[in-house]
């Protein structure tokens, strides 16, 4: 059994990347009803959170279904920080995660994010105020490092887990390459290797199908594996890989009820958490994910995305079921 600390997570658990934009508590039930082991929140502001905004207020919101949970923050002054870790606890995760890992420029520029990895010994240093701050367990979610002259993830890990960490995130990329071009993870294979780690290391980075989770679990000897792009809408990629894991064998893809059914579950639940106007708009994003590869999908999306009553949407989703019933779907995956 995995722990992050004393919490169990599964025998080899499946985690939700934590994503800006998409990991909410809507996606997060969908993601956990597939066998999701552990999720995280989307990333917040310890700027935002310690000056009570509305934003970063809400992203605190956690229900028990999703336990085990962990709220990430990112920043990068230590009052900030401490205080920050503060508020996480009254909000009872199980866990609070440090984002050392977004590459994206406008959290990079305030050297949070990945932009820590420029300076090692500030990243420990915050580390371990948030670490002694709290009584959570602290886990880090961070890359390989900010280029490929600065790959000083081994000396990262190790002195992460001196300052009390109790698990650790890596992708397999630097901050330069952003997504592009495949994820390495055979540093992370060193990092499980070093008999001086002895906290649960996750893998993360092109983990999008049941086969590849296989052969990067046995290759490279990760405790678990962080699932991210591969599940915005696809959240069935943890009862894929799950199934895999136990029979060797692949399931089918998912049918058209089942994603019109998710896609239905997502929105109701957006417009329960995040009220009318703010729901319908913020699951535009998602309605091209559901049905990637449906020939002809483009003129149900302009409706689906152009459409501000609930239930004309709804009955768009409806459509789009009786649609596709009938006709021969090509194989997909997430």
């Amino acid at each position: 059994m995995v722990k992050i600390g004393d919490v169990e997570v599964g025998e080899f658990p499946l985690l939700l990347a934590p994503m800006e934009d998409v990991s909410d508590p809507p996606f997060r039930a969908l993601c956990k009803a597939q066998g999701c082991d552990m999720m995280y929140t989307e990333f917040i502001s310890v700027e935002g959170l310690i000056r009570d905004a509305d934003k970063s207020v809400q992203k605190l919101d956690i229900y028990d279904y999703e336990r085990p949970i962990g709220i990430q923050i990112f920043g990068a002054e230590l009052e900030s920080m401490m205080r920050a870790a503060e508020i996480v606890e009254e909000a009872k995760p199980e866990v609070l995660d440090i984002n050392f890992g977004c590459p994206v420029k406008k959290v990079v520029c305030k050297m949070a994010g990945a932009g820590i990895l420029q300076d090692i010994d500030k990243m420990v240093e915050l580390t371990e105020a948030v670490v002694k701050s709290t009584n959570l367990p602290v886990t880090v979610k961070t890359r390989l490092g900010w280029d490929d002259q600065t790959k000083y993830i081994e000396e990262v890990a190790e002195r992460l887990q001196d300052v009390g960490i109790k698990a650790l995130s890596i992708h397999g990329r630097t901050r330069k390459q952003m997504y592009k071009g495949e994820a390495d993870w055979t540093l992370i294979g060193k990092i499980k290797e070093n008999p001086r780690i002895h906290i649960p290391i996750f893998g993360n980075g092109d983990i999008d199908s049941p086969q590849k989770a296989a052969e990067y679990r046995q290759r490279y000897g990760v405790d678990g594996i962080m699932i991210g792009r591969a599940s915005i809408g696809y959240p069935w990629i943890f009862r894929e890989i799950k199934h895999y894991f136990s029979t060797g064998e692949l399931l089918p893809p998912p049918t058209v009820h089942e994603r019109v059914e998710a896609t239905m579950e997502h929105l109701r639940r957006s417009l329960e958490w995040k009220g009318e106007k703010l729901g319908v708009l913020e699951m535009r994003r998602h309605y091209t994910n559901y049905f990637r590869g449906y020939p002809g999908i483009k003129e149900f999306r302009k409706r689906l995305v152009s459409e501000d009553d609930p239930a004309v949407l709804f009955e768009a989703l409806h459509e789009i079921e009786a649609h596709y019933s009938e006709m021969e779907i090509p194989v997909l995956t997430g």
